[in-house]
């Protein structure tokens, strides 16, 4: 990616009344940042939910000076800025309709890690949400994982700082631009977690911290990730709107149960009763539930399978086998069953041993 291409992405970026899906979609028109600024007026009005309003903006010749300034603020400090076609740009995240057109990242880790798992909670953590927040990241070394969170107090910087103690890599989105840490108090570990991972941000520098933006990153958060666990959350909070991200990006989310009488379990477990969320209480169950064998260890082969397997067994797991993973609607359409009977023989194959159910209603092989 070139830096004039950077350049007029951040300067589209840097359009107050452009966002992020309307920028893609002016891109996707234009072919490139830098034709979106060259390109007729008239031609732009005639593209949906395009104004002249809109028009003006990108008129504003203050939006590529800022961003020259901002470009070359990158420069001193360190900063790449990750345009979203760019390879280096994060795959989970590209493919979020609202991501950021442009990224801005410090540290020495690939925004591209195997598996990355979003930990979030609530920053009033007790001592069995911290002991728990421990244990799991602990346990998901194992995974080969890496932990992305929002370097917030309780939850956050329990994640980030287990993981930097048990050599993991560890991504923390912000809601702020790099030339800053909030809070303070996590200046120090913000520093080691750039050596073992890296600060990402949507926001330029120079820029407040308010309210809605840390609202903002947690689709940041929720879109790196394949699933996000929630550790503690009170009735409403952070958390379950990093939770509720993740679902509309259709990741899989965890939620650790509560007793029900704990006011700071409330969230978590109304997101297993409405189904939202699949219960976990290890790390264990979180490897199991993601099909994440433990590196080095390979999937036992099982001999004489089919001896112990009815006919229409053998055709469905045949089917899946072939597939690696499979949805139960797909796997029903494509073996000729109904649903019912699909869904019958899945548990018959579960309980000899011969696949495993996933979050989302998908099934593998073992």
């Amino acid at each position: 990616m070139s830096q004039e291409t950077l350049l007029y992405a951040m300067a589209l970026q840097r359009a107050s009344l452009i966002g992020d899906v309307t920028a893609k979609k002016l891109i996707l028109h234009c072919g490139s940042p830098e034709e979106v600024f060259k390109e007729k007026a008239s031609n732009l009005l005639k593209i949906d939910g395009i104004g002249q309003a809109l028009i003006e903006q990108l008129n504003l010749s203050d939006n590529l000076l800022t961003a020259e300034a901002e470009l070359k603020y990158m420069e001193r400090t360190g900063v790449r800025g990750l345009y979203f076609l760019d390879p280096a740009y994060p795959q989970y995240l590209k493919h979020c309709i609202d991501g950021p057109i442009v990224l801005f990242a410090k540290g020495n880790s690939s925004l591209n890690p195997k598996r990355p798992i979003a930990i979030v909670g609530t920053r009033s953590l007790s001592a069995q949400g911290f002991a728990f927040c421990k244990s799991l990241v602990e346990g998901l070394a194992l995974a080969n994982a890496t932990i992305v969170s929002g370097l917030a107090y309780g939850a956050d910087i329990v994640a980030h700082k287990t993981a930097l103690d048990n050599g993991m890599e560890t991504l923390a989105c912000l809601g702020h631009g790099l030339d800053r840490i909030y809070p303070l108090d996590h200046a120090q570990i913000a520093e080691e977690l750039q050596n073992n991972g890296a600060l990402l941000t949507e926001y330029w520098s120079k820029t407040a911290t308010i309210n809605k933006f840390f609202v903002r990153r947690n689709r940041i958060i929720a879109g790196l990730s394949q699933a996000t666990v929630v550790i503690e959350s009170g009735a409403t909070g952070g958390s379950l709107i990093t939770a509720e991200m993740a679902l509309q990006y259709n990741r899989d989310v965890f939620a650790v149960p509560g007793r029900p009488s704990d006011r700071g379990s409330l969230g978590t477990n109304r997101l297993i009763m409405s189904q939202k969320a699949q219960m976990i209480c290890s790390a264990e169950d979180l490897i199991y539930w993601m099909g994440w064998e433990p590196e080095g260890l390979t999937k036992p082969v099982q001999k004489s399978l089919f001896l112990d397997l009815s006919e229409q067994e053998k055709v469905l797991y045949e089917c899946l086998k072939a597939l690696e993973k499979e949805h139960l609607d797909q796997l029903a359409l494509k073996c000729k069953m109904t649903t019912h009977q699909t869904a019958s023989l899945l548990l018959e194959l579960e309980l000899k041993g011969a696949i495993r159910p996933l979050p989302g209603k998908l099934f593998e092989v073992i």
